[in-house]
């Protein structure tokens, strides 16, 4: 069997974690908002458009190209703490 180092197994772990936080905040984003809760943030209206249209429409899409940066960010971060502790 192939063992990894436990630094590797802790990097992996943040990863996973980080991949599960993010896409959890998508899908209430893109699934609640945009499906389950349409009626009711229909009721609210920003620019003219109704708050459910906008999210089922456009405001899922622009939380994902902003998750998308978020997990660039955390991931550069953790590269860069671990690569210090690989050269250890």
């Amino acid at each position: 069997m192939n063992k990894l180092p436990s630094y590797k197994k802790r990097y992996w772990r943040s990863n996973i974690k980080y991949l599960l936080v993010l896409l959890s905040v998508w899908f209430t984003v893109s699934y609640v908002f945009g499906i389950v809760f349409v009626d009711t943030l229909n009721q609210i209206k920003i620019g003219g458009f109704k708050l459910g249209f906008w999210f089922a429409q456009q405001g899922s899409i622009f939380v994902f190209v902003l998750l998308i940066f978020i997990y660039v960010g955390l991931m550069n971060k953790l590269d860069a703490d671990y690569h210090k502790k690989e050269e250890e």
